[in-house]
């Protein structure tokens, strides 16, 4: 059953599965995909080329899949995907993706995007990822699974954040973020393993260990790059999180945050 208040303007062309309940004063335009078990909160404008997966929850106020605020895109068709099982809260703005970029934003399954949280272009997150009120994405940044987002945080375009990592509040965030790390700071600085959300986890002790011990050779004995990669392939057990850790290390364009 579909429950749509009869002040929401739906444009014929939308997609709207089962058991999708529609608020007072909603506007959904055309090519619009709305999955089964989805609320969409009062007010909330959802714009052309957005897919919302199933049981998802849209706060009021939200704006969904409005145009890039990027100077290069003129009107091109580019899309927005929003996984099974996001919480977006209040006054959230997501923007579609641009050609330059791929054409796609797409947010993994379960995220919770807290109030005033803004997504630009391009941008890319995994599973689990919680962005804390008035975190802003620029453009093009990818998010692994499993991250958390402080509040008030600033992404640089084209940064990358590892899985896992955790970013305290208030901070600018100009380079990458390896996974399993904490990082927090103007500009962001690393303060270690992400103990605590790692635990929470299920990370296993010994995990746990052979991380701190990859973490150390890397960043706090004050070898190069390739010196700290070698060393860890060497002297630290090549469990799958170790692999991961320098792998992203190694791969970064940007250069990772220290």
């Amino acid at each position: 059953m579909i429950q749509i208040h009869p002040t929401a303007i739906i444009d014929p062309l939308a997609e709207i599965d089962t058991n999708v309940t529609i608020g007072p004063y909603v506007i959904v335009k055309s090519d619009v995909c709305i999955g089964s078990g989805t609320t969409i909160g009062p007010y909330t404008t959802i714009e052309q080329y957005v897919n919302i997966g199933t049981d998802c929850q849209i706060f009021q106020y939200a704006s969904i899949g409005g145009a890039p605020q990027d100077l290069k895109f003129h009107g091109e068709k580019t899309y927005l995907k929003i996984g099974r099982g996001s919480i977006i809260r209040e006054f959230v703005t997501i923007n579609r993706g641009t050609e330059f970029g791929g054409g796609l934003t797409e947010l993994g399954e379960e995220n919770y995007l807290m109030a005033y949280t803004h997504i630009a272009h391009d941008c890319k997150t995994g599973k689990q990822v919680i962005l804390a009120n008035n975190s802003t994405l620029g453009g093009h940044i990818i998010i692994g699974d499993n991250v958390t987002v402080g509040g008030l945080v600033a992404i640089h375009q084209f940064v990358q954040i590892g899985d896992f990592a955790y970013i305290g509040g208030k901070s600018a965030v100009v380079k990458d973020i390896p996974p399993y790390v904490i990082a927090s700071g103007d500009r962001a600085s690393l303060h270690g393993l992400n103990n605590v959300g790692l635990k929470r986890h299920k990370f296993s002790k010994s995990t746990l260990q052979q991380l701190k011990k990859a973490y150390r050779i890397v960043f706090r004995i004050g070898l190069t790059v390739k010196q700290a990669t070698e060393r860890v392939r060497a002297e630290v057990e090549q469990i799958p999180e170790v692999k991961n850790f320098i792998k992203f290390i190694v791969e970064s364009d940007r250069g990772v945050t220290r």
